[in-house]
């Protein structure tokens, strides 16, 4: 009974496994990935000192006299170019020369494309049958290490064909992987259901969210917007010790959003952000990684582990290939079934 519901469950979330898998294991390598792609626009040769963000928002402006800025990816590094955040794309500025390097265009970065279809496999539907996929790999990892264990096979047998072959295979990569199939499940499965597992990360911590995030200010009349460059300082003072990679650009109706990485934040998305108010530079809020709430930190952390960047490029590479195990287990599966029945 539990052999044909761990095989019917398997043919019944086929198709999702197989792009999980193979979506997973590219979003583990996204940075890597992205840098490789783009990296005649993301490179830079140093040379003096970098110019102000003010002085690549006049030069966009005289390029693009009809878009504004929307935000900024600010360099962490001296290597790297400042990217623009507009209409047009993502337009990259080496900031010591002041040279546009080129744009990526919205909806032609392929990666973002894997990435929603990752989270929510294209559609409302879709992120529906992601969420129950989650608990059906629960399911059948753990399942497929019950009827692993009369034969605990750890190996190929020598000289083995057909049926027995594909057996092999399919419960030695199935012992090996469990326990990264495991995690990865039970982490997403944590990611997709987070209207749930979020507020229990609170309840268990004894901790209370932060209040929501609003950047809307009144405007005040002739008064002039702080400066980009002064938003980024004082956000940095406020968080000592993080580095700032993205800041925001606001209308005069709204306040600089600034976000920032500790050395452990690994994530490209970073976990802590500084609210300011874009006329006054009074800091109107924080969110430091480091002092979060217990319930906000075991979202990150939940986070980091699925994603495999909690200890950097080793967990990542385990993540990945722990993520290329599903569409191999669904394969040799298959097989295997389709050798028993011709059997």
């Amino acid at each position: 009974m539990l052999l044909k519901l761990h095989l019917v469950l398997a043919l019944a979330s086929s198709v999702v496994v197989l792009t999980l898998g193979l979506t997973g294991a590219v979003m583990a390598f996204e940075p890597e990935i992205q840098h490789w792609q783009h990296r005649t626009l993301l490179d830079v040769t140093p040379g003096g000192t970098p110019h102000a963000l003010i002085d690549v928002s006049e030069t966009l402006m005289r390029a693009f006299p009809a878009e504004r800025v929307k935000s900024y990816w600010v360099p962490e590094s001296p290597t790297r170019s400042v990217g623009a955040v507009m209409d047009r794309g993502t337009v990259y500025v080496n900031p010591y020369t002041l040279q546009i390097l080129g744009t990526i265009p919205p909806g032609q970065d392929w990666l973002a494309r894997v990435h929603q279809l990752h989270l929510r496999f294209v559609s409302p539907i879709g992120q529906v049958l992601v969420r129950i996929t989650g608990v059906v790999m629960i399911a059948l990892t753990v399942s497929g290490l019950y009827l692993w264990m009369p034969s605990r096979r750890t190996r190929i047998t020598s000289g083995a064909r057909g049926f027995r072959l594909w057996f092999d295979w399919h419960a030695v990569i199935g012992v090996y992987s469990a326990a990264f199939l495991l995690v990865l499940s039970l982490t997403g499965t944590f990611i997709t259901f987070d209207g749930v597992t979020v507020p229990l990360a609170y309840c268990l911590t004894g901790s209370t969210p932060a209040p929501a995030w609003s950047p809307r200010q009144p405007a005040l009349a002739g008064a002039h917007q702080l400066l980009p460059d002064r938003a980024l300082e004082i956000a940095r003072e406020a968080v000592p010790g993080a580095s700032a990679f993205h800041i925001t650009m606001p209308t005069p109706t709204e306040a600089f959003i600034v976000r920032l990485r500790f050395p452990e934040d690994r994530t490209p998305g970073g976990r802590s952000r500084v609210m300011l108010n874009s006329y006054t530079g009074q800091v109107m809020q924080i969110e430091n990684s480091r002092t979060a709430p217990g319930g906000r930190r075991i979202e990150n952390l939940n986070r980091a582990i699925h994603t495999g960047d909690i200890f950097g490029l080793v967990s990542k590479t385990a993540m990945a290939l722990g993520s290329l195990m599903a569409p191999l287990q669904l394969l040799t599966g298959v097989m295997m079934w389709r050798r028993r029945k011709r059997a």
